[in-house]
């Protein structure tokens, strides 16, 4: 006579095979309350000092290709001062020349990409046209805050570090209220004028590699002391000296200037568990 023991040792290996078998969800099927996806956080993208008005046609085109991938691939994009070469909100209008920017910008921010602009010393003052018209967040003073898990110290660079006495009295005076206000009043053609011949960025900068190297290791210094006497931070990020460069000077801790679109096409990318990348748009 039979028994149903060798059906029951069958049973039980093919139930046992079953449940080892991965789960694919079915084509065609919404699986999203079953399963649930595992991907990886989205890195964050940085850039500064584009001058973006002054800086080279073709460098401007590559910024704004550089712009629509990293919408497509970031969590969120920091740029660190010096987005425009000069940027007003007048009482009659804006700073003219900026419209493909500023449609991709808010392109990106149409699609749900988080844009955050700190104020640089060509672009400081930015105000509710950026914020509400284009959608970005707008920042005129240095934050810390938490990227991709580091703490982050994030600045532009001008007036910090030794020297620059001269500089930042000027600073203070273009910044005031009352300047402010003045220069508000200005038609935009005159005050987009005026802010031409004081900027000059292609010319003042062809012809200042000195001025140029003193003041990235100035900022490097800072920057470097800044980490040894907060020792919350573990990364401080800078723009301003258009020099690309990347430094830990105690494991884990780094100081990272996002260089320029004038002359390179830096950019940095922050990840959770990884050290700061500094790359260049022109090698991917």
């Amino acid at each position: 006579m039979r028994t149903a023991a060798p059906f029951l040792v069958k049973y039980q290996n093919l139930s046992l095979y079953l449940r080892r078998m991965p789960l694919v969800p079915l084509l065609g099927v919404d699986s999203s309350r079953s399963f649930r996806a595992v991907t990886k956080t989205k890195p964050l993208y940085i850039a500064s000092d584009v001058h973006y008005g002054a800086a080279p046609p073709s460098h401007q085109e590559a910024f704004l290709r550089w712009l629509e991938h990293a919408a497509s691939v970031a969590s969120g994009i920091i740029i660190n001062g010096d987005l425009f070469d000069f940027w007003f909100e007048y009482q009659w209008g804006t700073t003219r020349g900026n419209e493909p920017l500023l449609e991709q910008i808010r392109s990106a921010v149409d699609s749900g990409i988080p844009i955050t602009l700190m104020g640089g010393n060509h672009d400081w003052w930015g105000g509710r046209y950026l914020r509400e018209e284009i959608g970005i967040e707008f920042l005129d003073h240095p934050v810390t805050r938490d990227l991709a898990g580091h703490c982050t110290l994030v600045a532009h660079g001008d007036g910090l570090g030794t020297g620059d006495a001269g500089y930042r009295a000027f600073r203070a005076l273009l910044r005031s209220p009352y300047a402010r206000f003045g220069f508000s009043m200005l038609p935009v053609r005159a005050g987009d004028s005026i802010a031409k011949c004081v900027s000059n960025t292609k010319e003042r900068w062809d012809n200042r590699e000195d001025d140029q190297d003193t003041r990235s290791n100035v900022l490097e210094a800072w920057a470097v002391e800044t980490l040894r006497s907060n020792r919350e931070l573990d990364l401080v990020l800078l723009g301003h000296t258009h020099r690309p460069l990347v430094r830990e000077p105690e494991p884990g801790r780094w100081y990272v200037n996002s260089g320029d679109w004038v002359f390179h096409q830096s950019y940095v990318i922050l990840e959770e568990s990884e050290p700061p990348q500094l790359l260049d748009w022109r090698k991917r």
